[in-house]
């Protein structure tokens, strides 16, 4: 059974505590951060500060998405903050295993996300060391975008290499995870599905949730 991962980013920032815990208590499984900068990214959301006020609203798993230049100067900053799972682009960073151990001797899971256009051999020699690969189902930056179904094929050879080798990885998919793709994006091999419009854009988020866990079995 997969997991929904919910995306604050579509939330009502002005309640987000009671957002976060409106989720929680609608049977989403995660809690999904976005970082940005407004520089790897054209977008500024939020840091630390308000990531550690989302762990004191919930007890589910928070998975920090950061979308920023020189992520390595936050990790551990994030971690404290109550990051259980930490993703970075490997188009981020020069030092993809560096930052991977980082982040795990920092105490979280390590996730390495590819934007739509950045091919899988990238992960070469780096696919053993992570616990999680997010593939951008859009281009990073705002909430609400239309699914680029071209990505399909690319789940799908990875979730095939992660099994010729044996290897313990999560899949994780994030842009335009509504009801009319998830079951695509299962199909194909997902394992963990960031939706944020798909939840929040309409109520009841219960009900969402539900559509969306049936969609995905």
């Amino acid at each position: 059974m997969g997991k929904i991962s919910a995306s604050i980013l579509s939330s009502d920032f002005g309640r987000l505590a009671e957002q976060v815990k409106d989720a929680e208590q609608a049977g989403v499984d995660w809690i999904h951060v976005d970082v940005m900068d407004g520089h790897f990214v054209p977008n500024i959301t939020i840091g630390p500060a308000v990531t550690r006020a989302i762990r004191r609203a919930t007890q589910l798993p928070l998975d920090v998405h950061l979308m920023i230049s020189n992520p390595e100067r936050y990790v551990e900053a994030f971690v404290e903050a109550g990051a259980d799972w930490l993703g970075i682009h490997v188009e981020a960073t020069l030092h993809l295993e560096r930052l991977i151990q980082q982040i795990k001797e920092a105490g979280a899971k390590a996730t390495v996300t590819l934007n739509p256009a950045t091919p899988l051999n990238c992960l070469e020699y780096v696919l053993k060391e992570v616990d999680m690969v997010l593939l951008m189902t859009v281009n990073p930056g705002f909430s609400g975008q239309k699914f680029i179904p071209g990505v399909l094929p690319k789940v799908r050879r990875l979730r095939q290499m992660i099994d010729e080798q044996e290897l313990d990885v999560l899949i994780q998919v994030d842009g335009g995870v509504q009801l009319d793709t998830i079951g695509d994006l299962a199909a194909a091999g997902a394992d963990v599905f960031v939706s944020g419009s798909g939840l929040f854009n309409a109520q009841p988020l219960a009900d969402n949730v539900r559509g969306l866990k049936a969609l995905m079995k």
